[in-house]
């Protein structure tokens, strides 16, 4: 079910959280595109997560992902918070980055960024990073597999859609087709 409000989504998993005692949230949203507004909503919303005891699990990509794993590190430094699940091992998503760097998809900073978060995330707690030993290149198939294993793992969804990402939106239909609530906030950046 779709829910436009966190403490909706929250209520709703009640009775789930007296069962667990933690609950997994999911995490997706655009890694091409976000703005502060997107960015603050990413970091208030993790950090209410972590504040009552729960956990989140992302796909360790650019933006929306970085600001949920920078935040959940800040507020839960021993990581048994978080699960990071990567499309490929870590040396392989590392490359890839480089790579996407030298094409200028992406800036040199927000690539060595990314793998510095995931490589301290890894020394912190190496059961955090779940990465996926099958898939040896990144390309879509090993990033909507990687949506999948994110969905399976999480009690709820809460997406940041922007510009109707497809990524996200593949999340989002995973999450609903297995019964799950999502929680979604859908932003238009203009390029």
């Amino acid at each position: 079910m779709l829910i436009d409000n966190l403490d909706e989504l929250f209520k709703k998993s009640e009775s789930a959280k007296r069962q667990k005692g933690i609950l997994w949230f999911g995490i997706s949203g655009s890694w091409r595109k976000t703005n502060f507004e997107v960015e603050r909503s990413v970091r208030n919303t993790v950090g209410k997560i972590i504040a009552r005891g729960d956990g989140i699990v992302s796909g360790g990509a650019l933006n929306v992902d970085y600001f949920a794993t920078d935040v959940a590190m800040k507020l839960n430094p021993a990581a048994d918070k978080i699960k990071i699940f990567l499309p490929v091992i870590l040396e392989l998503y590392a490359a890839h980055y480089r790579k996407r760097a030298g094409e200028g998809v992406i800036t040199i900073k927000q690539a060595e960024d990314l793998i510095f978060q995931l490589e301290e995330l890894k020394r912190r707690n190496p059961n955090s990073i779940i990465e996926n030993k099958t898939n040896k290149m990144v390309d879509n198939k090993a990033y909507f597999e990687r949506n999948g294993a994110v969905v399976d793992a999480s009690d709820a969804l809460l997406a940041f859609q922007v510009n109707d990402s497809f990524g996200c939106e593949d999340a989002i239909q995973k999450a609903l087709n297995q019964g799950k609530n999502v929680y979604l906030e859908k932003y238009t950046i203009d390029d």
